[in-house]
């Protein structure tokens, strides 16, 4: 994995008055193949602050849980990560998760300031451990009272006389539970929540996300990676949309459900079941033959011939950044 030598990544003025604690700058990773390379993730750049739950939302395979995994240095070998990813802490020197090495990742970073709630829980338990040693060690190793397990179990839904089972005993959803409480036993600043409601029913869904609503309350981070949109809407402050390897669309969350400004945005709403209940037509553009120009465009219904360039990620003068040559205006239609 390479990288390049830092900078510094612009605010977004959507969460003003907040402490910026991560600042991505035109975050880019490749994945080398023997006959193609992969985009995964194109020119990306966010900022996100104490006390925000950013989600990012997109249709699978636009990238989305590979920038949580280029955030905590595990993309395997034939990645190409260039850019900045700036971490902030009052009491420390910034560090910028790209360039700083996996030791320093390891030893300092990774789960520990930063927490990750993977998307595949089943791969990240140790199998030959039950969940209550698992959160006993990981309890220890960070200064804090083993017998918080029990407490941390019933902050995440889970009953605590499941944590004597090995991994292969728990259900899909009992183990999405454990790795979240995994995650949250180090009281990380930063939590990287990549799908972690998956597999749970409609209670524990909304139960999971009022915990990480509470987080960010309290002046810890989430970002969301999500294909729910009912789930960033209910507890999401700002909302990327994500669309083949590129933001296309970043405002607050309570604007963009009300008026998207990308016409993908737009597309994604409509297919919500209480909107137009409407499928966003055709398919997104394989991510290793990525267009010149604007990718939605040959499903876009606002499409022009200048979308054959790429449009740039601009600010539209209320925090809020759109990459569209064609946006919505406030109160139109699609």
């Amino acid at each position: 994995m390479t990288a390049t030598a830092p900078t510094t990544a612009p605010a977004l003025s959507a969460a003003a008055g907040r402490r910026p604690l991560l600042a991505i700058d035109s975050l880019s990773v490749q994945f080398r193949l023997p006959d193609a390379s992969v985009h995964a993730v194109t020119d990306l750049s966010l900022t996100v602050r104490t006390g925000e739950l950013l989600a990012v939302v997109g249709e699978s395979g636009c990238g989305k849980s590979v920038l949580a995994h280029a955030l905590l240095g595990l993309l395997p070998g034939n990645a190409t990560i260039t850019g900045h990813a700036v971490l902030h802490h009052p009491d420390t020197k910034p560090v910028d998760l790209v360039t700083c090495g996996q030791r320093h990742l390891a030893r300092t970073v990774r789960g520990r300031r930063v927490g990750l709630v993977p998307q595949s829980p089943a791969t990240a338990l140790n199998p030959v451990r039950t969940g209550r040693r698992l959160l006993a060690e990981t309890l220890r190793v960070h200064g804090r009272d083993r017998a918080d397990a029990d407490r941390l179990a019933v902050d995440v839904g889970l009953n605590p006389a499941d944590l004597d089972r090995y991994p292969h005993e728990l259900s899909g959803g009992m183990a999405q539970r454990l790795v979240t409480a995994l995650a949250l036993a180090p009281d990380p600043s930063l939590l990287i929540a990549d799908e972690p409601t998956t597999g749970l029913d409609r209670p524990l869904v909304d139960h999971t996300l009022d915990l990480l609503r509470r987080r960010c309350d309290t002046g810890a981070a989430v970002v969301l990676i999500t294909h729910d949109l009912a789930a960033a809407r209910r507890v999401a402050d700002t909302v990327a949309v994500m669309y083949a390897s590129r933001i296309v669309e970043h405002q607050a969350a309570d604007r963009l459900f009300a008026a998207p400004t990308h016409p993908y945005g737009a597309a994604l709403l409509d297919a919500l079941p209480d909107r137009a209940f409407r499928p966003v037509p055709g398919h997104p553009p394989m991510l290793t033959a990525l267009p010149t120009g604007c990718a939605f465009a040959p499903r876009c219904p606002r499409r022009t011939d200048t979308c054959a360039t790429q449009p740039p990620l601009a600010q539209t003068g209320d925090g809020a950044t759109v990459a569209c040559h064609h946006p919505i205006p406030a109160g139109a239609n699609t």
